[in-house]
């Protein structure tokens, strides 16, 4: 499994945000740093509602665990907001069975996760 490097060149505020997206493959969000009332917002539907909650997610959720690398990420950063676009191959077995192209918008004002909006594309 493949994780999102550190990248030295990440300023501090895109170095917690690729903390998350390690996270997304490693399924260790121990160093993920959220805001207690952090949410996250995925296609217009809320998915997140604490920084517990997000950290249990990551840790634990199904919904993770098909996920099997992360590459070619990107980030912007423009005040407290990261954007960061990425390829997600997800599937079973060690067989991908699904790449998506991830942007995920993250709003860290104080070293913390506040908000994530993301969206979600299949790549044909």
């Amino acid at each position: 499994m493949a994780a999102a490097a550190p990248n030295p060149a990440d300023t501090p505020r895109q170095a917690v945000a690729r903390t998350y997206i390690d996270a997304l493959v490693s399924h260790d969000a121990s160093a993920v740093p959220f805001a207690p009332d952090a949410t996250r917002v995925e296609a217009g539907l809320q998915t997140g509602y604490s920084g517990p909650q997000l950290t249990h997610e990551l840790n634990d959720g199904v919904q993770y665990k098909v996920i099997q690398d992360i590459r070619d990420v990107r980030m912007t950063e423009c005040g407290d907001v990261v954007t960061a676009r990425y390829l997600l191959d997800s599937g079973v077995a060690g067989v991908r069975l699904m790449t998506v192209d991830i942007t995920e918008t993250f709003v860290i004002p104080d070293g913390t996760i506040h908000t994530i909006n993301a969206t979600i594309d299949p790549v044909l």
